[in-house]
């Protein structure tokens, strides 16, 4: 195992590859319930809103711009969030489930799954991230974990063929 195996990766827009690919923020289309994201950061700020066409423009925005659309949506209060107008408990497993679907969509994306290889065996890990789940709509370790066990399944792919 190579230093670059071991060693812990920071994710951010601001980091180098593959840490800025495997951002929120990176511009990595796919679709989810007929919906298309153009980023995850989109889908999630998306989240925040119950209108669906509104949420529909809002996932269709990358980066900052999806951020800052999300910012100041007041969702934490009461923990609801919304996707195609039926409300989700942030708290529930539900989420959990509508999370891990989002992210198997976005890993059908060949960039992503690109950037997601290359980091190697490397700890992923997103140190601007939130830990409380009634601070964020995607805590670290929702975010690193599911990254990880993609990471694997794509290299057990890999092995198959």
């Amino acid at each position: 195992m190579s230093d670059k195996d071991s060693s812990i990766m920071n994710i951010g827009s601001g980091n180098k590859y593959p840490c800025n690919a495997l951002s929120n923020f990176a511009p990595h289309p796919f679709e989810i319930d007929e919906i298309q994201c153009n980023s995850m950061e989109g889908l999630l700020q998306g989240l925040k809103f119950k209108n669906p066409e509104m949420q529909k423009e809002v996932c269709l925005l990358v980066g900052i711009a999806a951020k800052r659309k999300g910012a100041k949506k007041n969702w934490k209060q009461k923990g609801i969030l919304w996707w195609k107008g039926e409300p989700i408990d942030r708290f529930g497993d539900d989420y959990q489930e509508f999370l891990d679907v989002a992210f198997e969509a976005l890993s059908e994306n060949s960039e992503f799954q690109k950037a997601l290889l290359a980091s190697g065996d490397a700890v992923l890990q997103h140190n601007i991230g939130k830990r409380k789940q009634k601070d964020t709509v995607l805590t670290i370790r929702e975010f690193c974990g599911r990254l990880t066990l993609i990471r694997e399944k794509l290299k057990n792919d890999r092995k198959m063929h």
